[in-house]
């Protein structure tokens, strides 16, 4: 089975590639894949699957019945873009002004086609049903996953029985093309916004004796504060992160200002200690200003929740890699601060989400993701593409 796929993965290499710099030259933001789709649809038009098109807005699932008994398993793409101006030149870098793919969806979506049309022609062997799903939004919150969900994209059709194993990957210029990434269990974390507004008095900086209120000593001390809620009160066998990332007192050197702005992030690996700290987050804050005198608004924008990975699944995404790749290829990840609303996906059904390697330190492929100059070697295309298709074909029958 292997030699099979790795031969049909070789084969659809270079249609995979095409896919993927059309997509990449032409990126769209969230819920706004619309060539995208298109672009998903007329590559599947041909394709033994049932496509359900416009799930969560431009959201496409592809259902593929396959030949042997077996399970109802998802395999997962996101297809947006983030607003960053390019700056590879690349020969196929963004047409679109401002928009880019730096985080490697074109990579994810091009190798789910991929994936589609390597299981499409060995579907008697292929053990269940098999839906392929591409994702809207997946870089802005409340996120593409959730709506999908909503919208019956894991639940029983007339075409599938209910979803019951979801399996994702994510590229990483961290590992070199052609290693694999695995972790079972806590693996990425929540994501939440922090916006913070210190209001007081304001007047001249050189008289805050005549102030009830120096908003700027105010919201400092609830900076400094805001770190013992992870220090003081985090357990600490989970990991864990608050930071402020925005400081906006609009005075002068000689003003102290009526309001201060802050925002930042919290991050958890824990959905319990997520919450319980959401609410010391808000007597920190508020006991904090009082103290000074000022007077505190504060708003959590809840995000996607930490991602855990099913032990048993990520056991057999290990397994089956080491089978695919050669055990030296396949790496133990160590959990990430990131966030993926895939998490969603496995708060419904078990599954994995692992990392695909597309660095190449040789050919200077090296920048992260969510930077202009982000690149893969697309190799990494031939690799995703035809490991994700025989990591479906690995439950047993």
């Amino acid at each position: 089975m292997i030699a099979t796929i790795k031969k049909a993965a070789t084969d659809a290499f270079a249609d995979i590639v095409h896919l993927r710099r059309q997509i990449h030259q032409h990126p769209e933001l969230a819920f706004e894949e619309h060539a995208t789709a298109q672009l998903v649809q007329d590559t599947l038009a041909d394709v033994p699957v049932h496509l359900t098109t416009g799930v969560a807005g431009t959201g496409i699932v592809a259902t593929l019945e396959g030949g042997q008994p077996g399970p109802t398993q998802m395999l997962r793409a996101d297809m947006d873009a983030l607003p960053i101006t390019e700056a590879t030149g690349l020969p196929f870098a963004s047409e679109n002004e401002g928009v880019m793919h730096a985080c490697g969806h074109d990579v994810h979506t091009a190798s789910l086609l991929g994936t589609a049309l390597i299981l499409s022609k060995i579907k008697e062997h292929v053990p269940g049903t098999v839906r392929f799903l591409f994702q809207p939004s997946e870089e802005r919150i409340p996120g593409g996953a959730k709506a999908m969900i909503a919208e019956g994209a894991l639940a029983a059709s007339p075409h599938a029985p209910a979803t019951d194993l979801a399996l994702g990957q994510h590229v990483t210029p961290e590992l070199e093309v052609g290693t694999l990434g695995v972790r079972g269990g806590m693996y990425m974390a929540s994501a939440d916004e922090l916006h913070l507004t210190i209001r007081g008095e304001g007047g001249h900086a050189a008289a805050p004796h005549e102030l009830s209120t120096d908003t700027i000593l105010a919201a400092s001390q609830v900076v400094v504060a805001l770190q013992s809620v992870v220090s003081r009160h985090c357990p600490p066998d989970v990991p864990s992160v608050l930071s402020i990332g925005r400081f906006m007192g609009n005075g002068a050197t000689n003003v102290l200002p009526e309001a201060v702005h802050l925002e930042g992030t919290f991050r958890a690996m824990d959905e319990e200690w997520r919450f319980r700290a959401h609410e010391l987050i808000a007597r920190v804050v508020d006991r904090t200003a009082e103290a000074f005198g000022a007077t505190a608004e504060l708003e959590i924008r809840v995000g996607y929740p930490a991602l855990h990975n099913d032990e048993q699944q990520a056991a057999r995404v290990k397994t089956a890699a080491q089978a695919y790749l050669g055990a030296e290829n396949v790496v133990d990840l160590d959990p990430w601060f990131a966030s993926e609303d895939f998490a969603y996906y496995l708060q419904e059904v078990p599954g994995c989400f692992y990392r695909l390697g597309t660095g190449n330190a040789a050919k200077g492929i090296t920048s992260g993701v969510h930077t202009p100059t982000f690149d893969v070697d697309e190799d990494a295309l031939r690799i995703g593409a035809g490991f994700m298709a025989y990591l479906a074909c690995t439950f047993p029958s």
